[in-house]
C-alpha cells in the first residue's frame, strides 16, 4: 500500500485545512463575545483544532508514510464531517420549526382580518 500517494489528496490540501481552521477559531472567539454565543462558541473551535490536527497528521502521514498518521487523519475527518452533519440536521430541523410557526402566525393573521403587519 502507497500511504504517499493515498495521503496525497489532503496533504495537498493542508493549507486550506489550515486557513478554513483559523477561520472556524476566530468565528468560535467572536461568537463568544456574545451572551449567548458563549455557550455555542465551543464548536466552532472544536471544528477549527479538528481541521488542524488532520492537516498535521496527513502531513505527518504523507511524509513518513505512517500507516498510524494516516489513520489518524481519516479519524479526524470522519469526526469533522460527523460533527458537521449532526449542526446541519440540527439547522434543518430548526428552519422548519421556525418556518412553521412562522405560517401559523401569518395564517393565524390572515384568519382574523387584521390588517396591520
Amino acid at each position: 500500500m502507497d500511504l504517499q500517494a493515498l495521503s496525497s489528496p489532503l496533504y495537498s490540501a493542508r493549507g486550506w485545512l489550515k486557513f478554513i481552521g483559523v477561520m472556524f477559531i476566530i468565528n468560535g472567539v467572536l461568537t463568544a463575545l456574545s451572551v449567548v454565543g458563549i455557550i455555542f462558541a465551543w464548536v466552532p473551535i472544536w471544528l477549527g483544532i479538528l481541521l488542524f490536527q488532520i492537516a498535521g497528521a496527513s502531513e505527518q502521514a504523507y511524509l513518513t508514510q505512517s500507516e498510524g498518521e494516516f489513520l489518524k487523519s481519516q479519524t479526524k475527518l470522519k469526526t469533522y464531517f460527523t460533527i458537521t452533519g449532526v449542526l446541519m440536521l440540527i439547522g434543518l430541523v430548526f428552519m422548519f420549526l421556525f418556518l412553521g410557526l412562522g405560517g401559523i402566525a401569518a395564517i393565524s393573521q390572515l384568519a382574523s382580518g387584521s390588517k396591520g403587519f
